[in-house]
């Protein structure tokens, strides 16, 4: 019996990465990733082909009969139809009320049934929840943090776009409070200093309290805006992605004495998966013994 295999897909604004991926063991096939630059300013035809070379190069590891797919997507995207609705951002406009789905299949000649999209922020929390530090957990609560905020949650095994980043949040929205641009304004306001990026300012806070107090006020603003919304999902556990995710040690310690100050008692957990996260997830989309299974005990 063929072991169950399907290529994950992740497609962003100026890449796309493919990885084949081992339903079984819910993991990255070695060897298999492929990553590619893309223009997403670029034509339709540009960027389809694109990301058809990635794709196809990425299969050829894969000797299977039947080509499953999983991609995982920004939106805003119609999901299940697979047509991109992505209209007034900085990217894809060519592809605006394209039908991806049917694109693909006719240039991979590949089944629509086989193709399946997931939102990009979802996939990196269904890869955790799937093969990674939340499987198991039912109610879990995903943030990508980096240069923008990306949020998901998950109810019963399938995640979704929490679409938070833009969310009312003290003298602003979210994204202005959790995102790069935040530490690197902050640390400049109190110490006239400037760092890059949170990497350059971890380096700093053994020697810099400014640095440290900034991690500090950054884990106490992540647990206020996490506090009504775990309440909403109800979510056990919460795990944290994006770049500034690699500065945990930093701000967790407040982050998570605040949550517990205010009666919050969910789990914070650092992605395991990385980057690989949204791959697995997108990937995911073609198990349906895991779908089948998700769908039983809801």
């Amino acid at each position: 019996m063929e072991k169950p295999v399907a290529l994950g897909v992740d497609i962003g604004g100026s890449h796309i990465t493919a990885a084949l991926v081992d339903l079984e063991t819910r993991t990255i096939i070695e060897d298999s990733i492929k990553r590619s630059a893309v223009d997403s300013k670029e034509s339709k035809e540009i960027i389809l082909s694109a990301w058809c070379d990635v794709i196809n190069q990425a299969f050829e590891k894969d000797n299977h009969h039947t080509k499953l797919i999983g991609i995982a997507m920004p939106g805003p995207f119609d999901y299940e139809k697979g047509v991109s609705l992505i209209k007034d951002q900085d990217k894809f406009k060519a592809l605006y009320g394209v039908n991806i789905k049917q694109e693909l299949a006719n240039r991979l000649n590949i089944e629509t049934d086989n193709i399946h999209f997931i939102n990009d922020a979802a996939g990196f929390l269904q890869g955790e929840v799937f093969g990674g530090v939340a499987r198991g957990n039912a109610n879990v609560l995903g943030l990508t943090l980096g240069t923008g905020l990306g949020s998901s949650y998950c109810i019963g095994g399938i995640a979704k776009d929490a679409d938070l980043w833009n969310s009312e949040f003290m003298n602003g929205i979210a994204e202005d409070y959790l995102s790069t641009r935040w530490f690197v304004k902050r640390y400049n306001q109190l110490s006239n200093n400037t760092v890059a990026d949170v990497k350059e300012l971890t380096s700093l806070t053994t020697t810099d309290h400014d640095a440290t107090r900034v991690f500090m006020e950054f884990g106490y603003n992540l647990a206020q805006f996490l506090i009504p919304v775990i309440k909403k999902y109800k979510s056990d556990v919460v795990i944290v992605g994006g770049n500034i995710s690699r500065a945990f040690g930093a701000f967790s310690p407040e982050l998570i004495a605040t949550l517990k100050g205010n009666d919050v008692l969910a789990d914070i957990k650092v992605t395991k998966l990385k980057e690989n996260a949204a791959l697995i997830g997108a990937a995911s989309c073609c198990d349906l013994n895991f779908l089948h299974e998700i769908r039983e005990t809801e």
